[in-house]
């Protein structure tokens, strides 16, 4: 019942001031009795768990790694507290600012051996697993609640993602988990920053950036030297997006390609296995994750990145899409997304040469045509989004490709290129009873009947307009007083590899139609052209399959792995894609 000493004792320990020598002798001690910590005294554990001795010498941090592995290896039951203490230091230490009598907190951004510490906790992390095996199932919880909330500050949740994907190093069975988690809160990021958001964000800025530059113009007219100027040059807005959530996506995406960069290339050189490991994985991410939340923008290109790697990956993914999309025991929503995902990656993926969208425009054609064989007979052979999802989104798909491919599927030999255009029969998609015009999303049908008008495939026009004519707009009132609305997406479809908007990683995409490709899609082709003729339309522009499509995080052993400058990884290098 003498409690005093004990009392002393932890008023020792909990004094901030206390010295480096004094940590190392209780540390000392307490390794030589910690079969004596047990539950009851959680409180004193507690009390040494919060030990500042990750800021301390280095004979601090080697014996307090020490007596870590010793209570954990002792005392299981105090594996948790442990976990969380590490885990906890994953992000930058909080310092307080006090402004006009309010306490401003957030992470310290200038801490000079941030690196430093991190390499320290995941030796720590690593001590207790190597002691405790069980260490991954109780750890992957904390990992969890530990996750930094969306509006932290980007250093914060920098620092956390960088250290997670650490773990899943020397903790490889976490990988997987980790993936979720990381691809998880990118979603909620993603989902609430809006193309049409980021746009705004980004047109205002560079609005209100000319109306600085004018008003400046000739005020400051003073000389700088080179540096200065260059230091500005880099520190402009330019690099950074305007809209706060979508700034902290970029960061946070452009450590995730780094990573995956790093895991399949070793010494430069792509490693085929370990890079199929962790397409599996990633894919196992994309169906639980993405492929059930509708109109992401960004996040959704970790599985564009990886299958620009090799074209097995790109054919893999494109089957597995296939998949989903036929099989009718998936839910319909589930099917109509595949589809979108199938028409977007044929569609803008550069490093898909002619012969696999040949192979794939097969497939799905087929499909069409064996679907319509057996509605034929049947009695829902009407039009009907509800009934037909999959069929539609299916259509939207190949009309798609079909508006960004059509060139390179007819380059080189016209003829050849338009008899094979021909045995696909559009003509019977498009009359059919189902009617896929009526449903696709207008700007696909418009483009899709110029160009199928100008080679003579098929001649849309006519069910465009009956469509027209059939389409009644609704009266809706609100509050601004009544409104006319016509619903122009049935589909509610989206193109998931529509142009990325963040600015660090760089994609290049096939070139929209430009307005003289519109114009050349007025004009009828000649029948009776040579085989080697080409057509005026195809001697324009036609993007070529071994451009350069770079995406330039810093590699992730250098950058990622001791995350020192603030403003993530500097664009330095190119993929070739």
């Amino acid at each position: 019942g003498e409690t005093s000493d004990f009392e002393l004792l932890k008023h020792q320990l909990s004094d901030p001031d206390i010295k480096d020598a004094q940590i190392i002798n209780w540390l000392h001690e307490f390794r030589a009795s910690v079969a004596y910590l047990t539950k009851d005294l959680e409180q004193l554990v507690n009390i040494l768990l919060k030990l500042p001795w990750l800021r301390r010498s280095r004979d601090v941090v080697e014996e307090y790694l020490g007596f870590l592995g010793n209570l954990v290896s002792a005392q299981t039951v105090h594996l948790r507290p442990c976990l969380r203490m590490i885990v906890s230091q994953f992000i930058p230490p909080r310092i307080t600012i006090r402004e006009d009598d309010v306490d401003i907190s957030d992470s310290d951004d200038d801490e000079e051996n941030l690196s430093e510490n991190f390499n320290t906790c995941h030796r720590a992390l690593q001590t207790v697993a190597r002691y405790v095996p069980s260490t991954p199932q109780f750890l992957m919880p904390i990992l969890v609640e530990n996750f930094p909330f969306i509006n932290k500050s980007e250093r914060t949740l920098e620092c956390y993602v960088h250290n997670l994907l650490r773990i899943t190093v020397y903790l490889p069975t976490l990988r997987l988990e980790i993936l979720e988690l990381i691809v998880e809160r990118l979603l909620k990021l993603d989902v609430s920053t809006p193309q049409q958001d980021i746009e705004d964000a980004e047109e205002t800025a560079n609005n209100s950036d000319s109306e600085e530059k004018s008003t400046e113009e000739g005020l400051f007219d003073m000389e700088e030297d080179e540096e200065t100027k260059g230091n500005k040059v880099a520190s402009s807005g330019s690099e950074r997006m305007a809209h706060p959530l979508a700034e902290r996506l970029d960061i946070l995406m452009t450590i995730l390609f780094s990573y995956i960069k790093d895991v399949c290339h070793v010494d430069g050189k792509l490693d085929i296995n370990k890079t199929k490991d962790l397409y599996r994985d990633l894919v196992s991410v994309f169906d639980k994750l993405i492929l059930p939340t509708h109109a992401s923008c960004h996040v959704q290109y970790f599985m564009f990145y990886i299958c620009s790697f090799k074209l097995g990956l790109s054919e893999a993914f494109l089957d597995h899409l296939w998949k989903k999309l036929h099989d009718p025991n998936n839910p319909s929503v589930i099917r109509q997304t595949a589809g979108s995902y199938i028409g977007s990656f044929l569609a803008r993926a550069k490093f898909i040469p002619v012969v696999t969208v040949k192979a794939c425009l097969d497939l799905l054609v087929n499909w069409l045509h064996k679907y319509i064989d057996n509605q034929d007979t049947g009695t829902n052979a009407y039009c009907d989004v509800a009934l037909h999802g999959p069929f539609y989104s299916t259509c939207q798909a190949v009309f798609y490709t079909l508006i960004f491919r059509h060139k390179q599927l007819l380059e080189g030999n016209l003829r050849k290129g338009l008899s094979y255009l021909q045995s696909l029969n559009f003509e019977r998609i498009v009359m059919c009873q189902l009617n896929p015009l009526k449903i696709c999303i207008p700007s696909v049908v418009n483009l899709f009947a110029a160009i199928t008008r100008k080679y003579q495939l098929v001649f849309c026009y006519t069910i465009i307009e009956r469509n027209n004519r059939q389409f009644i707009p609704v009266v809706r009132s609100g509050t601004g007083g009544d409104f006319v609305q016509t619903c122009t997406n049935p589909l509610d479809s989206f193109f998931p590899f529509d142009p990325y908007m963040l600015k660090r990683p760089f994609f290049q995409f096939w070139e929209e139609l430009s307005a003289e490709d519109l114009e050349n899609l007025k004009k009828p082709i000649k029948r009776g052209t040579s085989e080697d003729e080409d057509d005026d339309f195809l001697k324009g522009e036609t993007p070529q399959n071994d451009g350069m499509v770079g995406i330039a995080p810093n590699s992730y052993e250098s950058n990622t792995r001791s995350p020192v400058s603030p403003t993530g990884s500097p664009l330095d290098c190119y993929v070739q894609y």
